[in-house]
């Protein structure tokens, strides 16, 4: 079953007033479906919680990722779990991303 644009995935973190939140649109060009999806700012060494509030982000689909964690960084590290559990990990320049494909 194809999901609608994925307009409702959203980080959730705690927003401190002085921070500017960062979004870019995540497209799953893949032929697998994504059941997590992690970031961390790069300095850090954990990558936290879950940041998908949908089930799964099938294959084709896209939507919108706002990241409201506070920090005041650009460069962050990525990691999508498949629902067969295949990992992939990338870092980007969150501030400079428009969107962000994945690719089989």
């Amino acid at each position: 079953m194809r999901l609608p644009t994925l307009a409702a995935v959203l980080v959730a973190f705690a927003l401190p007033a002085c921070a500017e939140d960062l979004q870019f649109t995540l497209i799953n060009n893949s032929s697998h479906d994504i059941s997590e999806m992690y970031l961390s700012p790069h300095e850090k060494d954990s990558w936290g919680e879950n940041i998908l509030n949908v089930d799964v982000v099938a294959a084709g689909t896209q939507g919108k990722i706002t990241i409201t964690d506070g920090e005041s960084v650009c460069d962050y590290d990525m990691r999508f779990v498949t629902t067969d559990g295949a990992e992939v990990e990338d870092t980007q320049d969150m501030c400079k991303l428009g969107s962000y494909t994945l690719h089989d």
